[in-house]
């Protein structure tokens, strides 16, 4: 997979795709990643990017033609055409099951504004969806862009040792990830739970997916809506929390 992220700062984003994880994953050449200066692609002399917004208002906006002219350099050396995502906070919410759909295509554009936003003109002309990390408002698009990358990064072959390294975490299967523990077994007087401790394997199962529905209830009770629960589970939920004094959905009686 390559993705291409258009920004006005590429050292800010070369420094975290160079690192950890997905830093080793670009090595091996399990992923491209390609940070690229739309500053480059300016016809101003004075390598601006911006200018004031027609109708007045405070801030400068991004320029169209800078924009456009450097996806068009990433467009005409591609094999076929690159799906382009604005970060935005007026896009559609990250979730799992988006980046998982997104890590699907061959070649992503990432395009971060800066300043008050960019030129309407240029999105309507090149950008296929407006995603946004959620509800607050950040300086620039690249953050947002690093935090795609690393989640789609994450589910292609060759990133992780194995898919359990990220099937298993949070909100990939619609639930909180289960509590987990290390050595030593007791640390200030607090033992890890002695199931994990017995190497029964469908015990651990069973006391792992428990934890994560659990966990759910109490903390993303708005998750459980979704998750894919057995009326076994669902049951055995509703008694749990009833003992534990909260109601069927986790909130306090």
């Amino acid at each position: 997979m390559r993705i291409d992220i258009l920004t006005l700062f590429p050292d800010m984003c070369r420094a975290v795709f160079s690192e950890s994880i997905l830093g080793r994953a670009v090595e091996k050449g399990a992923i491209t990643v390609n940070a690229v200066n739309i500053r480059d692609y300016t016809l101003d002399k004075h390598n601006r990017v911006d200018d004031s917004p027609y109708g007045g208002g405070m801030g400068m906006l991004m320029q169209a033609q800078p924009i456009f002219d450097c996806y068009r350099a990433i467009e005409a050396e591609a094999e076929t055409r690159p799906f382009v995502v604005y970060l935005s906070p007026q896009g559609e919410v990250l979730t799992q099951k988006k980046a998982k759909t997104l890590s699907e295509k061959a070649h992503l554009v990432l395009l971060c504004g800066h300043y008050e936003g960019v030129d309407e003109r240029v999105l309507e002309e090149i950008v296929d969806e407006e995603i946004s990390i959620g509800d607050y408002v950040l300086t620039g698009g690249e953050l947002p862009a690093l935090v795609l990358t690393d989640c789609i990064a994450r589910m292609l072959p060759g990133v992780l040792p194995n898919e359990e390294a990220y099937s298993e975490e949070s909100h990939f299967s619609g639930l909180l990830e289960y509590p987990q523990y290390t050595k030593p077994a007791v640390w200030n007087d607090r033992e890890v739970p002695e199931v994990l401790l017995s190497g029964h394997h469908a015990n651990i199962d069973k006391w792992r997916r428990e934890q994560s529905i659990l966990r759910t209830a109490r903390r993303r009770p708005d998750l459980l809506e979704k998750a894919e629960l057995t009326e076994k589970e669902r049951e055995w939920l509703r008694q749990t929390l009833e003992k534990c004094g909260h109601g069927a959905d986790g909130a306090d009686k």
